[in-house]
């Protein structure tokens, strides 16, 4: 299996995978042919890679494309499992979305900026002021309910499993990112949330995301996910991510590789006429 990667951290260690710059996709399209997988290219590269050249990425489009923005992200979640979004508006950033968070969700409210991660971009607001002084500088007002907790739930999806899960403990003010702070705690992990999590995955084909969650009462309440999440608390853990992209590289390619045998095998030529039995380009 022919690997080539725009990340050389996220797959450090592993051997064989050819490296190239992001801005030297183009002067380098002929490796870019010859591999089986592309892994971690950046945003604007997707529609080159999928669309022209027809590669195969990791993570997948899908991944790519709910994780980019929280917006389009949180009405995902609205869809597939509303039951388990906190109560969220995403409003004009004027006079008139402010005052319907301010009546609808009050305060204290969550504000989010549509693209970000590692905790930034996410502000508690207590005053009317400073939700004020928030919209004028956001073009979307995305307000969501604030659930006081004393940690919030990390799950580590890889692939076609869940890798890893962990409670992440104290940090910077409301915030419980590892990055900023948090400790990671292993333990008491509900079931409820892990197969929450896998409903999502393989409901939306995301092959690598970090999604953060809340447990209050045994119910589980959905943040938001990351496609490229932090992997401290793993590593500390002995928790290797680029081995276990590997590995399910490895198993899918070996799936594909059985689903072709078994689509053109002896009884293909029964169906000569048709395409029943033909590979998939």
């Amino acid at each position: 299996m022919r690997l080539l990667s725009f990340n050389p951290y996220r797959m450090l260690g592993i051997p064989g995978i050819t490296y190239i710059k992001p801005d030297q996709m183009i002067r380098n399209l002929p490796l870019i042919a010859q591999a089986d997988v592309v892994l971690f290219p950046e945003t604007w590269q997707l529609n080159v890679l999928c669309y022209g050249l027809k590669k195969r990425i990791f993570p997948s489009p899908a991944s790519y494309d709910i994780g980019y923005d929280k917006v389009e992200m949180t009405r995902i979640f609205q869809a597939l499992a509303p039951a388990h979004v906190p109560h969220t508006l995403i409003v004009a950033s004027d006079d008139e979305g402010e005052s319907q968070v301010l009546e609808e969700i009050g305060l204290p409210v969550v504000v989010k900026k549509p693209r970000s991660s590692m905790g930034r971009g996410v502000e508690l607001i207590e005053t009317r002021k400073a939700l004020h002084a928030w919209a004028a500088q956001v073009p979307v007002l995305y307000a969501q309910e604030y659930l006081p907790s004393e940690a919030d739930l990390r799950v580590v999806w890889i692939g076609d499993r869940i890798a890893a899960a962990y409670w992440r403990r104290g940090g910077s003010g409301f915030h419980h990112n590892v990055a900023r702070g948090a400790e990671a705690d292993f333990d008491d992990i509900p079931p409820a949330a892990l197969q929450l999590v896998e409903r999502l995955c393989r409901a939306l084909s995301i092959d690598h995301a970090g999604f953060d969650l809340i447990v209050q009462d045994g119910h589980c309440w959905l943040l938001e996910l990351n496609v490229l999440f932090g992997n401290s608390a793993l590593v500390q853990r002995g928790i290797h991510v680029q081995h276990l992209i590997l590995e399910y590289l490895q198993r899918s390619v070996e799936v594909t590789a059985d689903a072709v045998t078994l689509r053109s095998g002896p009884m293909s030529g029964q169906h000569s006429d048709s395409q029943e039995g033909q590979p998939r380009v």
